[in-house]
């Protein structure tokens, strides 16, 4: 991605789940582009990184986005550090190639089902919901969704579901908050290449899978979703709300 640099310049954002893979790159690069960030996540060893990396444009804050205090206590300390709250991209969220919900049974089903909703639903929620209260006028939600919320993969409905989820709860919430001149988007990505895909991209026969379902032929990089994001919480689309941005390689046209 050819940076502009200065599009965000003076912006606070927050983001969820910012210590490494993708959020690490959305950090990195809102940086690049003018913004200080306050990154929320569960491994206090990404988080030191992270701030080594970044110094004092970066609040590294350690919290499960699976609690409303947690979510709460780092819009506080957004406020606390850089003074303001302009953006909030709830990134954080969890898919596990290896295990199947569909073939655990007992405690194991109701865990497995209980902790994709509660990362990928719940935290989405309880971070834009504290984002909003606290936001400025004119600020901006970015929700992490997934084409999985528009296509049916097999052995994969939860996962699917809590993205479906995420896509309309950014459409209510769009609706909710427009009055405030507060925009609230999703992106959907396809696969991209990060840690969390690393072991189902390193099966040869998932990934040939993966590619052949993509009319441009190839696995995302994180710098394809970085650029949207920046675009959505750039002043250049002020008009855009309630919209879920597809990043797919054209998967879900087919």
């Amino acid at each position: 991605m050819t940076s502009v640099k200065g599009r965000l310049e003076g912006q606070v954002a927050l983001v969820t789940g910012g210590a490494s893979g993708l959020g690490r790159a959305i950090v990195k690069h809102f940086i690049a582009e003018g913004a200080r960030v306050c990154a929320l996540d569960r491994s206090k060893t990404g988080l030191e990184a992270l701030q080594r990396d970044f110094d004092e444009r970066v609040a590294a804050i350690v919290g499960d986005v699976r609690s409303a205090a947690s979510n709460r206590a780092a819009v506080e300390t957004c406020l606390a550090r850089f003074g303001r709250l302009d953006c909030a991209v709830a990134n954080a969220g969890i898919w596990d190639y290896s295990r199947k919900i569909a073939d655990l049974g007992g405690e194991q089903i109701d865990a497995a089902f209980d902790e994709l909703m509660a990362v990928n639903v719940k935290g989405s929620f309880f971070v834009t919901q504290e984002a909003l209260s606290r936001i400025r006028e004119g600020g901006r939600i970015i929700n992490l969704s997934s084409q999985a919320g528009f296509v049916a993969l097999p052995t994969e409905s939860v996962y699917c579901t809590t993205k479906a989820a995420i896509a309309h709860l950014s459409k209510c919430l769009a609706v909710e908050w427009g009055k405030y001149n507060i925009t609230v988007n999703a992106i959907a990505p396809t696969f991209i290449r990060t840690p969390g895909t690393e072991e189902a991209l390193a099966d040869e026969k998932f990934r040939s899978d993966v590619i052949a379902r993509i009319p441009l032929g190839r696995i995302g990089d994180p710098l394809d979703v970085v650029g949207a994001v920046i675009f959505l919480a750039s002043p250049a689309a002020s008009l855009i709300t309630g919209s879920t941005l597809l990043i797919d390689g054209g998967w879900t046209a087919v």
